[in-house]
């Protein structure tokens, strides 16, 4: 066998092999589990968190913003915290604010006779759980309502920009929805 022969022999031979281990390297990263480490919360007392909540978005029927803090509210209490070290405001105003209204006041605010306000209940929830449902008085002004158009046991806070600015300065974290 010539010199070419032998080394173009041993070359390809080489070149297999070395295919034949990445082609095994892959197979065997693609099998294995991949670990990673999941990061738990140092903070399990008072935790206080305030939403600007203004976005007319909908997610399962309710209010988006309704339904992520009563999922935050499970997330606590999925990993030990319960509803009491928990300081939670949500802060509607803007596009969102009619979703704290009596069924009669949301009917004409929708101009829907037949409606009725499906963020009723995950609103009471909230407010059982100790979650502060508040409404932005100037937003209430500039549509015309007044406490009597509203849920039970809603807040109302003289503006919410005021409003979110006393809850930080207070720790509160900042959510915006």
């Amino acid at each position: 066998m010539s010199k070419f022969f032998k080394f173009f022999f041993i070359a390809c031979t080489f070149s297999a092999l070395s295919l034949y281990n990445i082609v095994q390297a892959a197979t065997h990263e693609s099998t294995q589990p991949t670990q990673h480490l999941t990061l738990s919360i140092e903070n399990h007392d008072d935790i206080r968190v305030v939403y600007d909540v203004k976005e007319d978005v909908w997610e399962a029927g309710v209010g988006k913003a309704l339904y992520f803090v009563r999922g935050l509210v499970e997330s606590y209490k999925s990993i030990g915290v319960s509803p009491e070290k928990l300081h939670i405001s949500v802060v509607m105003h803007g596009g969102t604010a009619y979703w704290l209204l009596k069924d009669s006041s949301y009917q004409m605010h929708t101009n829907d006779p037949f409606g009725y306000n499906p963020n009723d209940h995950v609103v009471s929830e909230l407010i059982a759980l100790g979650v502060s449902v508040e409404i932005c008085n100037s937003t209430m002004k500039a549509k015309g309502w007044t406490g009597n158009d509203l849920l039970p046991d809603v807040t109302i806070v003289h503006d919410a920009y005021t409003r979110f600015i006393d809850l930080q300065n207070q720790r509160y974290s900042y959510i915006r929805f």
